[in-house]
């Protein structure tokens, strides 16, 4: 790759990495191209040598941030077993993860706003993820379809709960909401298992 492909290359990534954290903070109509360009250190004009469009920025924005999203979830460390739905739902129903809403999932951030977007392509990156979600936590519950279904409703849970505890300004009443929801979903796992014992 030549200087000026590598060039052109970094420039991009860090197009896509400042409009991943601007959508999960602000939504997807957040992105001003200037804004972004000047933030990216580059000239407006120099924004369509990267994206054909405003809109294939925010999809690919949209991809980035489910990327960084579910990085930073996956590697957040927690207890002993990473796997478990105890590390998920201690990681996911965190007041660190709350109070990053720039950094965190993109999923909590950004479902009502994919939910009203017209490109069916946004809203099924945004499915797909939500779904592998959903699969890693019926995995962790011990899989069938009664782990399926607990395991929707637990993601259901802990995304409402996650949006919630941001909007509330009382700090003692969102940590309660991510506190009752953690264990929410901790006695629906032991539900799960206890009528479906290994």
């Amino acid at each position: 790759m030549g200087h000026s492909q590598a060039e052109k290359a970094a420039s991009r990534e860090r197009i896509l990495d400042n409009a991943a954290r601007q959508i999960r903070e602000g939504g997807l109509e957040s992105v001003s191209i200037a804004e972004l360009m000047k933030a990216a250190n580059l000239t407006h004009g120099g924004f369509y040598g990267h994206f054909p469009s405003r809109g294939a920025l925010i999809a690919a924005a949209l991809d980035r941030a489910l990327d960084q999203g579910e990085a930073a979830f996956v590697a957040a460390p927690s207890s002993k077993v990473p796997g478990s739905v105890k590390s998920i739902v201690n990681r996911y129903l965190s007041p660190a993860h709350r109070d990053s809403a720039g950094g965190g999932c993109a999923v909590a951030s950004l479902a009502a706003d994919v939910a009203r977007s017209d490109d069916a392509e946004v809203r099924t990156q945004m499915s797909r993820r939500v779904e592998a979600s959903v699969d890693r936590m019926a995995s962790a519950m011990g899989g069938g379809a009664a782990a399926d279904n607990a395991a929707l409703l637990a993601w259901c849970a802990m995304i409402g709960a996650l949006a919630l505890s941001r909007v509330c300004p009382d700090k003692a009443r969102s940590d309660e909401i991510l506190k009752v929801a953690r264990q929410g979903v901790l006695d629906l796992e032991a539900q799960v298992r206890a009528e479906n014992p290994a």
